[in-house]
């Protein structure tokens, strides 16, 4: 806005009671909240958009010292889990690294498979040897076709990624 040189005029009266009445307040987000967030995170938002929306939807509660110390130990439990689900996908890493899947499938004459082998098949034929692997983190780039052996890549964690060698046989 330009400014306004004369104070006593109207404008600038409207101004200055709209940059008092326009106030920030600082909230704790429960949840991410896109354009503004993450969740736990401490933010300041105008007021009408905290008390209008944010804290009526329970996306986020107002910074006091009760709600700092729940965040803190919200954090530690997070963070605790996390560490254990690591631990878990290490020991998962370690016992799928030995494995060597063998898959018997039908072909054709010219040793090229009837349809293909995809993340949903390895993960029947890993249920079959005992392993609980969801086809979402069987990460194969592209369906296998033929015969050989694959090693297929498998995100147990974002920071750990197992290998299975997969043996694809004639049956």
């Amino acid at each position: 806005m330009r400014q306004l040189k004369r104070q006593g005029s109207w404008r600038y009266c409207l101004i200055a009671a709209y940059n008092q009445r326009v106030k920030k307040m600082e909230l704790i987000l429960k949840e991410d909240v896109e354009r503004l967030g993450k969740a736990g995170s401490v933010v300041k938002v105008k007021d009408g958009f905290a008390l209008n929306f944010l804290i009526p939807n329970g996306l986020a509660v107002p910074v006091t010292a009760g709600n700092l110390k729940r965040l803190e130990q919200e954090k530690q439990k997070k963070t605790a889990k996390l560490e254990k689900a690591k631990k878990e996908a290490e020991e998962l890493n370690k016992k799928l690294a030995e494995l060597s899947l063998t898959i018997p499938v039908l072909v054709h004459e010219d040793e090229l498979l009837y349809g293909s082998i995809g993340p949903e098949d390895l993960a029947v034929a890993l249920k079959d040897e005992g392993y609980d692997i969801k086809k979402e983190i069987i990460d194969l780039e592209e369906p296998i076709k033929s015969l050989g052996i694959y090693e297929v890549p498998v995100k147990l964690h974002p920071e750990i990624t197992a290998k299975i060698k997969v043996w694809v046989v004639k049956k």
